[in-house]
């Protein structure tokens, strides 16, 4: 028996010649944790789809610590218009502090560069709505990082969902619950409305209702609550809504930095099964259980068990998605209306926590205060002048 790997010399008579995509080059601003730790990975692990060119940091010591890290001959830049300017890079990986996001995001946009940017893409709806006029005038598109959703497990998940395969969704629960120290807040921009953009809300749980969102679609009422208990910022540091959702199912979502045991999950009781994630920080195929009614079949159940292939949550697999659509020159996953959702719905809860009132989707518009930032003005909320 034959055991080579044989390639053919030619194509087939009469085949089209698809060339290859290109690789795309790509920058990443910002040389902290979050890019050495997470987006050099994705970078590797898609190496013959991406090439790496250039990094962008203030502090020259992280640079070119990163610079070495990264190997290969990548360019270091202290600012982002410097880079733009002398790379023009196709693809641009931002990973710096939330008030920074929006600045950088525009200007990779107006190079024509696409853009993946950590959470949240920028502080506000208004923000937001300014980005997506400058994709619309470029071209080119600016996805968010909610590395949640590409995981083979919340694949799986949201397939059998969609398709009905779990009855109709009834009842869910999101919780976020984490816990940050004063030490973690000790770093200047956390916990301030004008450079984190909020608390747990926006830095923490977002994440998790990202998915909660994506899994049961459009949210239509939410109710709300969220407190300071122990840490001295401007922000809260816990959160609690209630929500229902188009399709008729009731939520509760938590976002929390006081709890000592710290759990992320998500719980959807459907009228045939119960579906449930419980991770941390990142989830794979045995991180989700089904658990099937009493009247339902067990051949039935039997399909809900997990893909074969395992893939993690993680920015390798939403890189690897934003590459595809790259790739067919679509708007990519995690963009556009379907972000937009999603910082809606942060918005949203602080509105109804802040004035006591539901708050219906679509109604936070240009001339609402929540629609500029999220505190909203609220007076006891908005920030306060410093001495």
């Amino acid at each position: 028996m034959c055991t080579c790997v044989c390639t053919p010399s030619a194509e087939p008579s009469g085949a089209p010649h698809v060339p290859a995509p290109p690789r795309r080059r790509v920058a990443v601003i910002g040389t902290g944790a979050i890019v050495t730790g997470s987006h050099l990975p994705a970078l590797r692990a898609h190496a013959e789809r991406v090439e790496l060119v250039a990094a962008v940091d203030v502090d020259e010591r992280r640079l070119d610590a990163f610079r070495g890290r990264a190997g290969g001959r990548v360019a270091g830049f202290a600012s982002t218009e410097a880079m733009l300017d002398a790379v023009h890079p196709d693809l641009v990986l931002i990973g710096t502090p939330p008030a920074l996001h929006r600045t950088q995001t525009v200007a990779a946009l107006k190079t024509g560069a696409w853009v993946l940017c950590e959470k949240p893409l920028c502080l506000s709806l208004a923000e937001y709505d300014d980005i997506a006029a400058v994709e619309e005038a470029s071209g080119a598109y600016a996805s968010v990082v909610f590395q949640h959703r590409y995981g083979s497990g919340a694949v799986h998940a949201r397939d059998l969902l969609a398709r009905g395969e779990l009855g109709s969704p009834l009842v869910a629960h999101c919780q976020t619950t984490w816990h940050r120290d004063a030490g973690y807040y000790a770093v200047p921009w956390r916990g301030r409305w004008a450079t984190e953009g909020g608390g747990p809300t926006m830095g923490h749980g977002i994440h998790q209702y990202d998915l909660l969102l994506h899994l049961l679609g459009e949210w239509e009422e939410v109710r709300a609550m969220a407190a300071r208990l122990v840490h001295d910022v401007e922000s809260e540091d816990v959160s609690t809504a209630l929500v229902r959702f188009r399709g008729g199912a009731l939520a509760t979502v938590v976002n929390s930095v006081l709890s000592p045991h710290e759990v992320s999950r998500i719980r959807v009781d459907c009228t045939d099964a119960t579906l449930e994630l419980t991770h941390l920080y990142g989830h794979g195929n045995g991180d989700w259980v089904y658990t099937p009614a009493p009247h339902v079949d067990p051949e039935r159940a039997a399909v809900w068990r997990a893909p074969a292939i395992d893939v993690p949550s993680s920015h390798i697999a939403q890189l690897g998605a934003l590459l595809d659509a790259f790739d067919r020159g679509e708007r990519p996953p995690g963009s556009g209306p379907d972000a937009r959702a999603t910082l809606e719905f942060a918005a949203a809860l602080y509105k109804a926590a802040f004035t006591g009132q539901p708050v219906r989707a679509g109604e936070i518009g240009p001339a609402d205060p929540y629609y500029a930032a999220m505190h909203g003005d609220h007076p006891d909320w908005a920030p306060k002048e410093r001495a």
